[in-house]
């Protein structure tokens, strides 16, 4: 019942905004304006939109950049965009994501024919715009995201990407830490019923993936990881087009870690940038053409990598992060400067958990709750002192004398006994006030199968990475349970975990902390 509650309350949210918040179609002294159809890979019709800049004279061309619709979002989703940009000297064109909405064929999740429908309407704009074959972009937010990014690697034309809310591992984005992330999944499969077509393969996948089918679990992995620009890393740096990737520290479906690892393996020019928030919303506002941060930057990318403009963005620090708290942004030179600092919390004694019962800490709502930490500070929350010890591990250090700036990926080392041989567990990392309340600074999950019962093994998990100030006078307090809305878990009824801290490998947090 909750599977089915959540995967109704995920499909209206997600429709919700596709029909509530795109902005109307219309012309204006930013530029003209066309609705058509490109034919896609196989011949398959995609509904799309053209903006050129206002007065384009013939034989001149500008750069051209498109935009792959997000998920379940009707084709006019970046027009608001698309007219700022076409202002500034762009031609942009914008489609509609094979099946979805009015355009032709059946969803394939970012498979090959998605890519070659963007190759295709690359095609089309150099054909029927005054677009420049040598200054071609893609950006896109959510979908259309990891729709871009695959694309860099496999058209050589992608000149630079913005890449915002997406994945480069699809895998380690809705199924980390071994675990399906439930409401994630429920999200996406419900809008894709909604608004579009889902093609026989993502049904089945769907179907394999919630009903936790482990023996379709490689099938399942290859599906994920042939969708998955980290696959597809080499091509990528052979290409060296300049990708920008923007996320949200509580983005509930593509959570920030796998984004983080993806950059520091790139080679070419790149930039990351994360900020308060969860799945797009860190990008709304710009999609209704209000003021946005995230959306500025992509224009200065786009404007130096395309356009040639020295606007600086090659030279200013290329990791950029703003903290979950009113605090500026903040600069580092690579993901690694992030987590160069970090402390190490002890968690001695052991904790025997029943499972199967929720404790009370839990990661929060997909969307909703770091939305609301996004806007007004207020992540989950939950009683430390009142989480039942039955169910619940906790472990808390002394009041700290000065705020402690957590930067980057606290990382979990444990040993784990089990009563069956399969389990799920899920951490929190809680910013403890004076009367006790926590706030949730980071999670993950962790599943494992095939253990043998009663014999302790050794879990090295990471949490998602975040930057969060614990004020002075909080304390900080890692937490453990079995059972999370968030996630399918599988620990059999009547079954029991230990955490425990060995002499000879002693559990511990370690928690990376910005320097002063």
């Amino acid at each position: 019942m909750r599977t089915a509650l959540t995967f109704a309350v995920s499909a209206a949210l997600v429709a919700g905004t596709a029909l509530g918040l795109a902005p109307a179609a219309h012309a204006d002294s930013a530029g003209t304006v066309r609705f058509v159809d490109i034919a896609g890979d196989g011949g398959t019709v995609l509904k799309a939109n053209v903006v050129t800049p206002a007065g384009a004279s013939a034989g001149t061309r500008y750069p051209v950049i498109v935009l792959p619709t997000s998920w379940a979002m009707p084709q006019i989703e970046y027009l608001a965009q698309a007219q700022q940009l076409a202002d500034s000297g762009y031609v942009v064109v914008s489609y509609n994501s094979r099946g979805f909405w009015q355009s032709g064929g059946e969803i394939e999740t970012a498979g090959p024919k998605d890519v070659a429908d963007a190759s295709l309407v690359i095609d089309w704009a150099l054909a029927n715009t005054p677009a420049d074959p040598g200054r071609v972009g893609m950006a896109g937010v959510s979908y259309g995201a990891g729709i871009s990014l695959l694309v860099a690697a496999h058209d050589k034309r992608v000149r630079a990407v913005a890449a915002l809310s997406g994945w480069a591992d699809l895998i380690d984005s809705i199924y980390s830490g071994r675990t399906q992330h439930l409401q994630a999944a429920a999200l996406l499969g419900g809008a894709g019923y909604l608004t579009g077509r889902p093609g026989p393969e993502l049904r089945q996948t769907l179907q394999d993936f919630l009903s936790s089918d482990l023996d379709k679990e490689d099938e399942m992995i290859a599906w994920g990881r042939k969708r998955s620009a980290a696959t597809h890393l080499d091509a990528i740096n052979a290409n060296r087009p300049a990708i920008m990737l923007g996320n949200a520290w509580g983005d509930t479906i593509f959570p920030p870690n796998q984004f983080a690892s993806f950059y520091e393996k790139l080679s070419g020019p790149k930039r990351l940038e994360f900020r308060p928030g969860d799945h797009a919303t860190a990008e709304a506002t710009g999609l209704l053409g209000l003021p946005n941060d995230t959306w500025t930057s992509a224009h200065r990318w786009f404007d130096h990598y395309l356009k040639g403009v020295d606007n600086g963005v090659d030279r200013e620090q290329p990791v950029r992060l703003k903290p979950r708290s009113d605090a500026g942004y903040e600069g580092y030179p690579d993901w690694k400067s992030v987590n160069a600092h970090r402390r190490e919390i002890p968690l001695g004694g052991s904790e025997h958990l029943w499972a199967n019962v929720d404790s009370g800490a839990d990661g929060g709502v997909v969307l909703l709750s770091n939305l609301l930490d996004q806007f007004f500070q207020a992540p989950p929350t939950a009683s430390i002192p009142l989480l039942p010890r039955a169910f619940a591990g906790v472990w808390q250090t002394e009041r700290y004398g000065t705020p402690q700036r957590v930067r980057g990926t606290a990382r979990l080392h444990t040993t784990v006994t089990p009563t069956a041989e399969s389990g799920t567990f899920v951490a929190y990392l809680y910013d403890v006030g004076p009367l006790g309340i926590g706030k949730l600074v980071t999670h993950a999950p962790y599943t494992f199968h095939d253990r043998k019962p009663g014999q302790p093994f050794t879990v090295d998990l990471d949490l998602f990475s975040t930057a969060y100030d614990v004020p002075a006078g909080h304390r900080l307090a890692l937490v453990v349970d079995t059972v999370d809305p968030l996630y399918i878990e599988h620990n059999p009824t009547g079954a029991q975990l230990t955490f425990s801290s060995p002499a000879a490998d002693p559990s511990r947090l370690s928690v990376p902390l910005r320097s002063e």
